[in-house]
């Protein structure tokens, strides 16, 4: 399948299903604003609660806060997201389409690269085992030229973005002839500079009202309260202050469906460390937090890390988790070293010290910062993208087509169908009793209309990881069908032990403890 159509397919599933609606849909929508359906708050609340326990509730030494979405307007003047939060945008003249710059230039390189690894494998095919990887790409006359495009390309890339030099950032752009994915054309404006906040106005009275901001990222409500979690909770560096919470940026450029919108969510660690240890927790939390993605089963290969071409400037070193989506690999989180920047320009801006006073080295100082920041809705974009699966099957000699999300089962919206076979016969009555205990623990649905091989399919197609269905034979014996969602495999079980298997299987503590052992 076509990724383009792979990603049309989802988002035509994600609406059938009650997964994501186009926000305020009946007055035509709002551009790359979506709106979270039944099933989709059920996934989403999943994947924070997976986040949430594996940061706050199994590190003694991370705390969370929730810290409010409006802010002092200094807060962003100390951030240098007032002067400095910028994308470089430039607009192609026929299809009067708006890019960001970088982006373009990164999805060239992205497409060279790919022409490089068709070359490998086709080799692979061709050699088989005896295949040397290392050594095809370093002697393959084409691979050599096509890296060195690559190669040159990052590096004027690099050099251009360090300097802010939009002029060699449109001349990247028209010397590798780049054209506009709509057009087709190479008729590029000048690169322009955007600042992507929000602002509002506080205030009854419009002649008093302060402009503030829609904060751009969670991370300032984070190092704001630094002192006020670390005297409350007694905390010793290293320690680390979570929060999960919105963010809105003013994206002219948003688009790949939930991937980049104006308002969205994030989950954000900010680690305080002693100066000078950074580097090691910097890549402490690398290893850590690409082992939780990866902890979730969907695919190893998926993942890659990419270290930033250009460093933020608050930070030392760099890197972002990307996930293979259905438009090629793309970020999902990021892990910064961001040294003692912010702490040290609220320092500055307040007039208020930042500052930890180290027992163990009897002294004070401003602490360094790892950052581990992760997109909720992309993150949301990548279970649902790599769980969507196409299948044929037999049933009953004849061939079908199921569509199938593959969604851990710990993160699934609804975990247990309880389907009576019919209305009658005392089956509903039963059914309801499974239901009326299993809800207490976990999510279920209720269904008695149309044919078992339909709900089935339905089921199938929100993630329902098990399917339990009331029969004839449970009046004889008092067990039930337990259908599993990834193989279609049915077995008996009792009613009395449906229950701890069930749980067993959902329980998000054992994909957790999964990362931890």
């Amino acid at each position: 399948m076509a990724n383009e159509d792979l990603l049309k397919k989802i988002i035509s599933h994600s609406k059938e299903y009650g997964f994501i609606f186009p926000s305020s849909e009946i007055y035509d929508g709002l551009s790359a604003v979506y709106d979270y359906g039944q099933n989709g708050a059920e996934l989403k609340k999943n994947i924070k609660e997976y986040w949430w326990k594996s940061m706050v509730q199994l590190h003694e030494n991370i705390v969370g806060i929730d810290a409010a979405i409006f802010m002092h307007p200094k807060t962003w003047e100390a951030s240098g997201h007032v002067g400095a939060f910028n994308d470089p945008l430039i607009d192609n003249r026929d299809s009067k389409k708006r890019y960001r710059a970088d982006v373009l230039i990164e999805e060239h390189r992205e497409k060279i690269q790919q022409k490089i690894d068709k070359e490998v494998e086709k080799a692979q095919k061709k050699f088989g085992e005896s295949f040397d990887r290392l050594q095809f790409v370093a002697t393959n006359d084409r691979v050599i030229g096509y890296q060195q495009q690559i190669d040159t390309l990052n590096e004027r890339f690099v050099k251009a973005l360090n300097e802010t030099n939009l002029e060699e950032i449109r001349q990247i752009i028209i010397d590798n002839e780049i054209v506009c994915p709509v057009s087709g054309t190479k008729n590029w404006t000048e690169v322009r500079q955007f600042n992507l906040m929000f602002d509002t106005k506080i205030g009854s009275v419009s002649d008093e009202a302060n402009i503030i901001y829609l904060r751009p990222e969670t991370a300032q409500g984070i190092f704001v309260n630094f002192l006020n979690v670390q005297k409350t909770g007694r905390m010793k560096i290293p320690f680390g202050i979570a929060q999960i919470g919105k963010a809105f940026r003013n994206e002219i450029v948003a688009r790949q469906f939930i991937f980049r919108m104006r308002e969205f969510e994030q989950m954000e660690m900010q680690f305080f460390v002693r100066p000078g240890e950074e580097m090691q927790w910097y890549e402490y939390w690398k290893a850590m937090r690409l082992k939780w993605h990866k902890n979730l089963g969907l695919g190893d290969d998926k993942y890659r890390y990419h270290n930033h071409d250009k460093l933020a400037h608050y930070a030392n070193a760099a890197v972002d988790i990307e996930f293979d989506f259905p438009m090629g690999f793309k970020e999902v989180e990021g892990i910064h070293s961001r040294t003692d920047f912010d702490l040290s320009q609220h320092q500055k801006f307040s007039g208020k010290k930042m500052q930890y006073f180290d027992p163990e080295l009897n002294k004070s100082y401003v602490p360094y910062v790892i950052e581990t920041s992760i997109g909720v809705d992309r993150m949301f974009m990548t279970v649902l993208s790599s769980a969507y699966k196409e299948e044929k099957i037999e049933e009953d000699g004849r061939t079908e087509e199921r569509v199938v999300l593959n969604i851990p089962p710990a993160l699934a919206p609804v975990k247990v169908a309880i389907l009576p076979l019919v209305k009658k016969d005392g089956l509903s009555e039963i059914a309801k009793e499974i239901m009326d205990d299993l809800k207490f623990h976990v999510i279920c649905q209720y269904e008695e209309k149309d044919s078992i091989g339909k709900r089935y399919r339905r089921q199938d197609a929100i993630g329902t990881p098990f399917c339990v269905t009331i029969d004839h034979q449970t009046l004889e014996d008092k067990t039930v069908t337990l259908r599993y969602r990834d193989t279609m495999i049915q077995e008996r079980v009792k009613i009395e032990a449906l229950k701890a298997l069930v749980l067993e299987k959902t329980d998000m503590n054992n994909l957790l403890k999964k990362i931890f052992s």
